[in-house]
Formats: C-alpha cells, sequence, structure tokens
C-alpha cells in the first residue's frame, strides 16, 4: 500500500476514533502532499516525492521540538512530540548509522576522496543513494569525520 492511501485509510480511521491529534497530523500530511501536486503542475506524486513531502514534515516538526524545548516549553513540547511520533509512521524506513557509516565509506572510496576538499563532491554522490532513508546532518558528520582521519 502506498503513502498516499495510508493516510487516506487511517484518516477514515482517526475521523472513527475521534482521534484530534492523529487527524491533525494526517490532514496536515495529506495538504502538504497535494500543495506539491500543485506545484508539479497538478499531477500525482510519485511515492518517493511523496517520501520527500513526508520527510521535510517530520524535520519541520523536529525543528518546532527543539524550539518549544529550547525555550523550556514543556506542554507545547509534549504535543509536538506526539505529533511528530504519528508523522514519523509515514516515513521511508531509515538507514540505521553503520549502514549509513557503510555507504559513506564505500562512496570515498569510489570517489578516491582524500581530504575535507572532496567534501561537496562525496556529498553530492551520497544523497541520491540514501534520499529519504538517513537525515542529512548524520551523513554530513559521518563524511567530515572519515575526510578528516
Amino acid at each position: 500500500m502506498s503513502v498516499y492511501d495510508q493516510l487516506n485509510s487511517d484518516l477514515k480511521d482517526a475521523m472513527k476514533a475521534r482521534d484530534k491529534v492523529r487527524l491533525g497530523v494526517i490532514r496536515g500530511l495529506k495538504s502538504q502532499i497535494m500543495n506539491a501536486e500543485v506545484d508539479n503542475g497538478n499531477q500525482k506524486l510519485t511515492d518517493d516525492q511523496i517520501n520527500s513531502v513526508v520527510m521535510k514534515e517530520i524535520k519541520q516538526q523536529k525543528e518546532s521540538l527543539a524550539e518549544f524545548q529550547k525555550a523550556n516549553r514543556d506542554d507545547l513540547a509534549k504535543d509536538q512530540a506526539a505529533k511528530l511520533k504519528i508523522a514519523e509512521e509515514y516515513a521511508p524506513k531509515q538507514l540505521s548509522e553503520a549502514e549509513v557509516e557503510k555507504v559513506v565509506t564505500d562512496t570515498i572510496d569510489q570517489l578516491h576522496a582524500e581530504s575535507m576538499a572532496d567534501f561537496g563532491k562525496v556529498m553530492g554522490a551520497i544523497m541520491p543513494k540514501v534520499k529519504g532513508q538517513a537525515d542529512g546532518s548524520i551523513i554530513n558528520k559521518l563524511v567530515k569525520k572519515q575526510l578528516q582521519s
């Protein structure tokens, strides 16, 4: 079942269960997908494009959560954490840090990268391989670590 079909199914279930938090998150995700479709010339998005929209939304929710925690707004942080947990159910399977590290190592070997001067080239080669499956900040950290050693 595609992510979009899953969202539609879960939307109906959330309405029946009167789960306002889940309903709000699902409606938000569907809204973001519809906006992306409009930006794409009213064409249906592929599963990869939908995954990108979901990951973008999750990233924004994580940033909001961090801001609430930084401002000591535990009430808002708790609500945001619940929303984030629901949104993450629709994210593509994430690679473990060990799997990402293997992709980084393999890519550095393939490109014969040796220093931080090759950072951009390595990142440009890795990102399409792990699109939507790994957080860019983790990849960034691992590439820097390996190129500096």
